[in-house]
């Protein structure tokens, strides 16, 4: 299964890192692909977000963003149509945003979670598969939410 992962300058290092450990510890499971950013030079995280979230609705696999915190990537992300970004610090926000919610992206702060974590927050959310049935439905109604912005900007 191929999975993009991309991530800003602030958690450069967790990513190369989490491309490694995904590589060595499942090499016949995952084909990873780094999208970005690939120095640690400041960068802007929309502009990685938007390279990830591109391929994964192309190629219908999953992405993996990383930031500082993780919360300014998992907002850009969740602006794009059928994009279900989930910020995860543990396990179980990793297995409950697959089971319950199909999440195709998940979120990670490079600051703020141990690299021990990332890891293990990572293998629960690639290997827990959606539930389906009554939270389909949830899942259908998440693009007809909220209001065309036009209608919001002043004349």
């Amino acid at each position: 299964m191929k999975i993009f992962i991309a991530s800003d300058h602030a958690a450069f290092h967790e990513k190369n890192q989490l491309v490694d450990y995904l590589k060595h510890h499942h090499p016949n499971r995952y084909e990873v692909i780094d999208v970005g950013t690939h120095s640690s030079e400041s960068t802007n995280y929309p502009e990685w977000v938007k390279i990830l979230v591109d391929k994964v609705r192309e190629h219908h696999v999953p992405g993996i963003l990383l930031c500082g915190s993780g919360i300014g990537v998992s907002m850009v992300a969740n602006r794009y149509q059928n994009i279900r970004a989930a910020l995860c610090r543990d396990e179980d926000d990793a297995k409950m945003c697959r089971l319950h919610n199909d999440a195709n992206v998940l979120c990670l702060s490079g600051r703020k979670t141990e690299f021990k974590m990332i890891c293990q927050i990572v293998d629960k959310f690639l290997s827990t598969t959606f539930e389906g049935g009554r939270h389909q439905t949830r899942i259908d109604q998440f693009d007809n939410l909220g209001e065309p912005l036009s209608r919001y900007r002043s004349s």
